[in-house]
């Protein structure tokens, strides 16, 4: 028994044939070792693009803004590869081997990412960093327009039109529950401690590459049960070809053959039918040209956004929100948005004259436009607590007392306060000094408060873009200076920063204690910065509690000061150099799911509609010009990011957002000239070339003029 492509069965009977014997199709049970490669593989790519960003810049040390382009410069590699894996699984591969062999291309470079994450073995993080995602965009790329496509061919269309449909179903809610799940484990993973590392990235890359590991095991194993069709050649390369004849016969015949229409050129070589179906594929794809800028948006949900969530703070009470982990609001709410439209949005959007699948583009434009306002004013929100940093012509003076001392400081630098108090365990400061050349020399004068203290003259040295601190300290009478250079920044690691200044014995051990336990220790030899968990801690000083209750938060930089009041009495104090993230992390959900609201009707029409305004042929080119869109978008970050329009964050989500509404003002503009071209003009061109066929005319002209 064999089965022919309308899906009837052809009966073997004695040394005939009965055909035509109608027999209902089973659903392809293979698509389930497809389904859940898909998730596996999903699982692979979301969970490790949602830490990529966090680990360029913490553990490979990158500035936001390099980060954001390396993180966008990938996303771009991964759909222009889509591309070129679509003409190698049509032209040369098939989808099978395309899928297998760069499926081990992913895998190869998922393990080079996890093994130059692990800090110990000495690799080199970056090299290993770039190969290993330069691998996974060739695989991930490569494969990502072969799978689905793959799924479908399993089905005997049009008799299964509706088992197909389901499918999709199934393909489309394993991408969101892979996605979902590593979204949400792999920033639990990258912070726990391993492999003596106080992060632990290395387990954040490599159970995603497990997992990729295990989807070709899948794939593999259902391969006994796969429908694998004839390699038939690629239609992108055909319409290449077919653009590239019309233009190159136009030069020639123009004037001695005009034809209506430029792309009619290519008749004589690759048919009507070819002809019409490109014109209705160029016909849609002018309304791609304002696509891009939408992905230009949406995907700096795992840049922009997540670098914005780490300036704030994600402590519910009950549970401590990742930066990385407010991506998990994506997958779910697309899990939980597709229903609801159907059943309740798009009735309500009729209601108000949105029905057209264009209409509905254009406000999923502008949903995306919106949510970056929103991103906006929750920046204006968290800019009072960034640190100020020390800039070049100017310097940060500090000058802490860990002396049973008050004080008053006098400085003669050209600042509006030059008298400062400086009671026993603070420290006073001025942010904004100026400096003349790269350093400035200055007095000052500590006059004592309190009895048997002396009072001081002294001399420092400022010095142009860093934040030069003192540190008062001795037991006798007159104080002992130290200089240090301090760091007011906030730590990358998306931790409190603590330094210890203590004016105790040498071996007198300074401790933080959380109710867990000694979370850190040492002397007043090291005045090094360290971070800490965030949590509340006791101060002990040689393992006595000096001071109990001290809140030390994620973003925050604090200094414990110290010293000896009596023979082993201690008295100790936290000041905060910088103050802790306090915009709690929450207020970053009404721009997911904005966005989100615009991914739907953006990107889930626009594939409908490009799908319903194709030809059958074309289907395949569409979605690779699809993919391509977002590639370009990925393209305009790390243009608009690397040209540094612009000092302040606020600014550039201001610039984002306008220019997507400026976008949906030209797409709306080009949907109002858009005219399709009825795909019955296409049926017709294919009768009369197979007419031409059949015999009915030896002349294509001749045969066009008598029909």
């Amino acid at each position: 028994m064999a089965d022919d492509t309308n899906g009837k069965d052809v009966v073997a009977e004695g040394n005939g044939e009965i055909e035509g014997v109608e027999k209902k199709l089973k659903y392809p049970y293979s698509v389930f070792f497809i389904i859940s490669n898909e998730f596996c593989e999903r699982f692979n790519y979301y969970g490790m693009r949602t830490i990529l960003a966090l680990y360029l810049t913490r553990k490979l040390l990158f500035s936001d803004d390099v980060a954001t382009i390396l993180y966008h410069s990938f996303t771009t590699l991964v759909y222009f590869i889509c591309i070129i894996g679509a003409i190698i699984a049509d032209s040369w591969w098939g989808k099978f081997n395309t899928i297998l062999w760069l499926s081990l291309v992913y895998v190869s470079g998922s393990t080079v990412l996890t093994l130059g994450a692990v800090e110990n073995w000495k690799m080199p993080a970056k090299t290993f960093t770039f190969i290993g995602l330069a691998l996974i965009a060739i695989g991930s790329g490569g494969i990502k327009p072969c799978v689905a496509a793959f799924g479908g061919e399993q089905f005997r269309m049009p008799q299964q039109a509706k088992q197909l449909a389901l499918f999709f179903s199934l393909f489309y809610f394993s991408i969101n529950a892979g996605s979902l799940l590593s979204t949400f484990v792999t920033p639990i993973l990258r912070e726990m401690e391993c492999l003596g590392m106080d992060s632990c990235f290395p387990f954040g890359f490599g159970l995603p590459a497990i997992l990729m590991a295990v989807s070709i095991v899948i794939f593999v194993a259902g391969k006994f049960m796969y429908r694998i069709l004839p390699i038939q050649g690629n239609m992108l390369v055909k319409v290449f070809k077919c653009i590239g004849e019309a233009i190159s016969t136009k030069k020639k015949e123009k004037d001695t053959n005009p034809r209506e229409h430029w792309l009619e050129y290519a008749e004589p070589r690759f048919g009507k039918k070819l002809v019409m179906e490109t014109k209705i594929l160029l016909n849609v794809l002018v309304l791609y040209i304002p696509l891009p800028i939408f992905w230009a948006l949406f995907d700096q949900q795992g840049s922009r956004w997540t670098f914005q969530a780490t300036r704030m703070d994600g402590d519910l009470g009950w549970f401590t929100i990742k930066p990385d982990q407010m991506q998990v609001i994506n997958p779910f709410l697309i899990l939980t948005f597709i229903p609801l439209y159907e059943l309740l949005f798009y009735p309500l959007l009729s209601l108000i004259g949105i029905r057209r699948p264009l209409q509905k583009i254009t406000l999923g434009g502008i949903f995306a436009g919106v949510a970056f306002i929103l991103s906006m004013v929750v920046e204006i929100a968290i800019e009072p607590t960034y640190p100020v940093l020390p800039k070049a012509g100017w310097s940060q003076l500090r000058m802490y007392n860990a002396r049973n001392c008050d004080y008053n400081l006098y400085v003669n630098l050209d600042i509006e306060n030059k008298n400062f108090n400086l009671s026993s365990n603070t420290f006073a400061s001025d942010l904004w000094v100026p400096i003349n050349g790269d350093s400035q020399n200055f007095d000052f004068l500590l006059t004592a408060l309190s009895p048997g203290c002396d009072s001081y003259n002294g001399q420092g040295k400022l010095e142009s873009g860093k934040a030069n601190s003192f540190l008062l300290s001795g037991s006798g009478p007159t104080p002992s200076i130290t200089t240090f250079e301090d760091d007011p920044d906030k730590s990358r690691q998306g931790k409190p920063i603590v330094r210890i200044l203590a004016n105790v014995g040498e071996t007198t051990k300074i401790s933080l204690r959380t109710k867990n336990g000694i979370e850190y220790e040492d002397t007043r030899a090291n005045m090094n910065q360290t971070d800490i968990t965030s949590t509340t801690y006791d101060i002990l000083i040689g393992g006595t509690v000096v001071s109990t209750g001290h809140p030390m938060k994620t973003g925050g930089v604090y200094v414990v000061l110290a010293h000896e009041k009596s023979a082993n009495t201690y008295e100790a104090s936290v000041a905060t150099v910088t103050g802790a993230n306090s915009v709690n992390m929450l207020w970053l959900t009404p721009q997911y799911v904005v966005m989100t609201l615009g991914e739907v009707m953006y990107s889930v029409t626009g594939l409908q509609f490009s799908y319903t305004q194709a030809p059958e042929s074309m289907k395949s080119v569409i979605q690779g010009c699809w993919l391509l869109t977002v590639a370009v978008g990925n393209l305009i970050v790390t243009i608009i990011v690397g040209a540094q329009f612009f000092s302040s964050q606020v600014y550039e989500f201001l610039l984002f957002a306008c220019l997507m509404f400026v976008d949906m003002i030209v797409f709306s503009w080009l949907g109002i000239r858009y005219k399709p071209i009825p795909l019955d003009e296409i049926k017709k061109a294919e009768e009369e070339e197979k007419a031409l066929k059949d015999g009915k005319g030896s002349d294509p002209l001749e045969f066009r003029e008598n029909n």
